[in-house]
């Protein structure tokens, strides 16, 4: 795996702090993925679950287009599937717009992020 392409992987990316983005841009993928997890949270009752989410960044910090799935471990019906990715997507977008290094490559590029949820 290309640690440049994916942002995390399960377990791969400790939360970390991260500089705010009104004060300084994000340097590397660590320091975006501990900004994008930051907003993260699991919606009630989702214990074990999981979704991917495959996203590029403009030089302004949003995103060229909507999120897409591209993973997702949720026990049951469509309905608790649907709230989860929706929860998920609603965190990035929560997030942004971040402010990029503009040294490190990061617009344009393609990223995955994993959220996930407390393991019982």
């Amino acid at each position: 795996m290309n640690t440049a392409r994916f942002l995390m992987m399960a377990g791969a990316l400790s939360v970390v702090p991260f500089p705010s983005a009104a004060t300084a841009p994000l340097n590397g993928m660590n320091e975006v993925g501990a900004a994008l997890l930051a907003c993260w949270t699991p919606p009630a009752n989702s214990d074990n679950s999981s979704v991917t989410l495959s996203f590029s960044f403009k030089r302004d910090g949003t995103l060229i287009g909507p999120p897409k799935t591209t993973a997702i471990h949720v026990a049951g019906d469509d309905k608790a599937r649907k709230a989860y990715v929706d929860a998920a997507i609603k965190a990035l977008n929560d997030c942004l717009p971040l402010s990029l290094s503009p040294a490190q490559g990061i617009p344009g590029n393609v990223f995955t992020l994993q959220f996930n949820s407390p393991k019982k």
